[in-house]
This record gives structure tokens, sequence and C-alpha cells, in this order.
């Protein structure tokens, strides 16, 4: 990945060159930035400019071995979970080819799309104390090319306390000509003594404008397809590229939700549509756990836009459910100042247990006898 090669953010691209040409880069850095924003692929091209030491020549062996992401002096780090093929102390160099394979197909992937590729869906990923190990081994060991190390820990925010704890004094004090790259999406879950070792860049969401012209030049679609689509991402590039495709799971999600809420509407004094209840947290319950909090987020946001329209923040909504049978504006009046904060902490609290492991199924019927009496609150 080279910085032409990114979407948007020129201001940004333009300073972390100037850092990487001026050898002022700092040892540890984070990346915060919003799903599909474009924070991996600007670490990389971020790397590759302080390794490959301002070369142009794109052909030079430097930029060869970038292109393959095979770099030695390139290392990533990432959440892993045991699979069919690794059982025991999973580590990311397990799993590089995997990641290479995802990061140069969907360089605007999120977790979701890595464990679906890992085919651990029904996991949750998390980068340990194994890892700590590991990147302290790694980072020992001498510059291939006689520069710079560059250290590139996506999803910080999964790592855990251990392997936090074992990082802190190569954060603070890393061996010479090393950078840690970090990146997070949620600013809020990372640990709070990795955050204030670094030096923290906020990646904002990419502009309706940006992700449109691409769509348009680089896959040739007409000017009112790639507007629509580019308004319904929302600042997401990996989103665009799934509603493009037609390969979003937000489908499948949207069809998950209109049978909740219509049998939460039914389920007020009317016993059969408990039962509707119970038998669709049982459906729901059977899938992976990261599919479970994906939707749940999907739900959040779904709340959210219904609670703008209702208060006729038009140009705010851009969600747009497929379903003939199911319209944002009917449901909208439903959604109001009454309800919409007790029906988000109740879906956060939903979250929250199924992220500790906790049984779905009894978790998904709480939350739908919750949202019973919620959506039937009188504004």
């Amino acid at each position: 990945m080279l910085f032409k090669d990114i979407l948007g953010h020129e201001h940004l691209k333009n300073h972390l060159i100037q850092s990487a040409s001026n050898k002022r880069n700092a040892h540890s850095q984070l990346f915060i930035g919003p799903e599909g924003s474009g924070a991996l692929p600007l670490a990389v091209a971020y790397a590759r400019q302080i390794i490959c030491n301002d070369n142009e020549n794109t052909q030079a062996p430097c930029h060869v071995k970038f292109n393959n992401l095979t770099h030695p002096d390139l290392h990533f780090v990432f959440p892993v979970a045991k699979t069919s093929k690794v059982k025991t102390h999973p580590v990311s160099k397990m799993f590089l080819e995997e990641w290479r394979t995802m990061l140069k197909k969907q360089p605007y992937g999120n977790l979701f799309d890595w464990y679906s590729a890992l085919g651990m869906d029904n996991k949750q990923g998390q980068i340990g104390v194994d890892e700590a190990k590991d990147i302290s081994k790694s980072l020992s060991l001498k510059s291939y090319e006689g520069g710079y190390k560059v250290m590139i820990i996506w999803m910080v925010e999964r790592m855990n306390i251990a392997c936090a704890n074992k990082l802190l004094k190569l954060l603070e004090e890393p061996p010479k000509n090393t950078v840690f790259i970090l990146i997070a999406e949620d600013e809020g879950q990372i640990i709070s003594t990795i955050k204030s070792r670094c030096q923290v860049l906020r990646i904002p969401p990419l502009s309706e404008n940006v992700i449109k012209n691409s769509l348009i030049q680089n896959f040739q679609l007409p000017q009112n397809e790639a507007s629509k689509i580019a308004h319904q991402a929302n600042g997401n590039y990996n989103k665009a590229c799934d509603l493009m495709y037609q390969d979003s799971e937000d489908t499948q999600f949207e069809e998950w939700f209109v049978l909740w809420v219509r049998s939460a509407f039914k389920a007020k004094g009317n016993k059969a549509a408990i039962h509707d209840l119970i038998s669709w947290s049982d459906i729901i319950a059977k899938t992976g756990r990261e599919t479970q909090k994906k939707f749940l987020t999907f739900c959040l946001d779904l709340f959210r836009q219904a609670l703008l329209l209702n208060y006729q923040a038009h140009d705010l909504v851009y969600m747009e459910p497929q379903s003939e049978s199911f319209k944002l504006e009917k449901f909208a009046p439903f959604i109001h100042h009454n309800n919409i904060e007790d029906i988000s902490t109740e879906t956060q609290e939903a979250i929250y247990h199924i992220e500790r492991n906790g049984n779905s199924k009894i978790i998904f019927t709480d939350l739908s006898i919750k949202l019973t009496r919620l959506l039937h609150k009188k504004t």
C-alpha cells in the first residue's frame, strides 16, 4: 500500500510523509479511527515510508517486499484464537498467510471479516500474553535493512491485561530505531496504561464524496448509484464495498430485526407472541458470538436512525431497509426520547454479557422481553 492508493485523509498523509522524511517518528503511536476509515492501510503505507527510507523507486527490493507484505522489518500483531489449524497458544505469526491474503483483498476490512477468514466466528479473538513474548523476541532481532523496524498492532482494544503489562516497558523505551503503530476502532476500550504511552492520531470517517468518487473510478458505478451507496456507507469504505457487491451481512440482520420488533410489538398480552420471541432468541443464539455482537450493533444503529427520522433530522438518516414490508418511516414514531436511552442501555448490556460468554439464549430472551415493554412506552 502506497499513500497515493489510500482514500482521502490528505492532511494526515502529508503529516505522516513529513514525519517519515524528517525522521521525526514517535516511537509509540496510536491510530484511532472507526471501521472502514483506512487506519490500517495508513499504518502500512507509513511503515513503508519509514523502512524504505523515503525511496520513491517502487521497483526497489524494499518496495517489492512491501507489495507482498513480507518485509522482514515489518511485523504484524492482531487478535487470534484457537482454530482447527492452531490448537494451542495461538499467536499472530501462525496466521500470517491468512492475514496477508485478507489485507491484500480487503485492506479496509473489519474484525468480523478477519474472524470469518479464519473460520472462528464462534470464538472471540484476543491479543494475549503469548503475543507479548513473541513481540519482544521479534524486536530483539537486528534490522534486515539496517534501519527501522515497525510493529503494527491492529485492534489493540483486544489486548488483555497480561499482555499489556508485559508490553508497557517496551512501548515506553523500545529498542533503537523501532516504531510501534497501534490501531484501534474504539478508544473507550483501550487499556489506559497503553494509551498513555502513545502519541495519538485520530482518523475521521471518510467523506461521502471520497467514497463516491472511488466507487465511480474503481468500479465504474453510475453516479447516482455510487452516491446512494456512499450515503448508506456513512464514512465506512468497507461497508460501501459490501453494499456494492451485495455481500453485506446487513440483509440477514435486517430480516432478524424485523422479525424481532414485530414479535415484540405483538407480545404485550399475547402468549403466542412470547413463544415467537423465545424461538427468535433460539435462532440468534445458535450463531457465533461475533455475529451476535455485530447484529446488536446493527440494531443500535437502526434504533438511532429511527429516532432521528422521528424528530425530522432527515439529513442524518443514512440507513435504508431493503424489506418491502418494513418501512423506517412507520417504525420511527415508536422510538422517541422516552425509550431510546433504555433501549440503547439494554442493548449495550446484552453486548457486554455476550463478550463475557454469557448464555446467549438467556441474554436474547431477556432483551426481547424488555424490548416488548419499551416499545409500548408512551412519548
